[in-house]
């Protein structure tokens, strides 16, 4: 098949429209609808259902859009690997992790890493969707959890527990729990147990609910929870990788936490040499050896 009838059919169906296609090819609508029309007749059947609104893929338009979307994603990661056999750090780094830890730990250190490396460009995608990397959807993962994709470079960075956290203020004004059961006096910050969280945190919470918990706010992630408690509405389950950076959060019922949870930076084989990834693996721990070293003083 012929690579620029394909690569224009592509723009055509991400775009869903021949003239905004064209406009990213810099081509006329006309020479685009004869190079999709080409292909239609060269593979004889038709790739979309045209109507007034635009264009919609037909079954036959999905298989190949499948098929030009995986061609894509590997000839970027070509790209990246050419990119990346310069001496040089730059050019776009996608790192995909949890909105908690990506919002609360990793976004507030990243200045670390500009300063070294002014000319990455890194796009952080923070979702509790794990993202295909193989595919290319992302080119670093660090994830609270060990992956399961295969054909993927994978790095133990550390542990992380869920535990109770309250402010001082809030607990000057309520008082401080000591057993499980007066959790009934106060208010339970957590994520809802229907959101996508890691099982031991999730495990955490299904305990708490058992001590007749009155008062509740649940959201659908750490950074939500961790709102809720430094502005005084209760005591909330967080991860204990928080403290260095909130100093203001108290611990409560301190053997009441849940088991461990590995973190894990994960990248495909293919970008084993990217020099990129390396700079990112180097600096991630290199802050989380800092971390360490700050818990223990503190």
């Amino acid at each position: 098949m012929d690579w620029d009838k394909l690569r224009i059919f592509h723009a055509v169906a991400d775009a869903g429209s021949l003239t905004h296609a064209g406009d990213k090819l810099n081509l006329s609508q006309s020479a685009v609808s004869r190079q999709v029309r080409g292909l239609e007749e060269q593979l004889n059947t038709n790739l979309f259902h045209r109507h007034a609104r635009g264009l919609i893929l037909t079954e036959q338009g999905e298989l190949l859009f499948d098929a030009t979307s995986a061609m894509t994603k590997r000839l970027d990661a070509a790209a990246a690997r050419i990119r990346d056999s310069e001496e040089e750090v730059f050019g776009e780094l996608r790192v995909t992790t949890t909105t908690g830890f990506g919002t609360l730990w990793l976004a507030p250190r990243l200045s670390k890493l500009y300063d070294k490396y002014p000319d990455l460009k890194v796009d952080l995608m923070l979702e509790e969707r794990v993202l295909d990397l193989p595919m290319r959807e992302a080119d670093v993962a660090i994830r609270l959890k060990e992956p399961s994709q295969a054909d993927l470079v994978r790095k133990r960075l550390m542990t992380v527990r869920m535990c109770l956290y309250a402010s001082s203020d809030y607990l000057k004004e309520n008082g401080t729990p000591e057993t499980l059961d007066d959790l009934t006096k106060y208010r339970l910050i957590c994520q809802n147990t229907d959101s996508d969280q890691v099982g031991a945190g999730l495990s955490l919470i299904q305990q708490l609910m058992l001590h007749d918990v009155k008062s509740l706010l649940t959201v659908n992630n750490y950074f939500g929870v961790l709102q809720g408690v430094l502005h005084n509405l209760g005591i909330g389950v967080l991860p204990d990788y928080l403290t260095q950076d909130f100093p203001d959060l108290v611990r409560v019922l301190p053997d009441v936490q849940s088991a461990e949870v590995p973190v894990f930076l994960a990248y495909p084989e293919e970008l084993r040499q990217s020099k990129r990834v390396a700079a990112f693996k180097d600096f991630v721990q290199d802050e989380i050896i800092t971390y360490r070293k700050q818990l223990k003083e503190s």
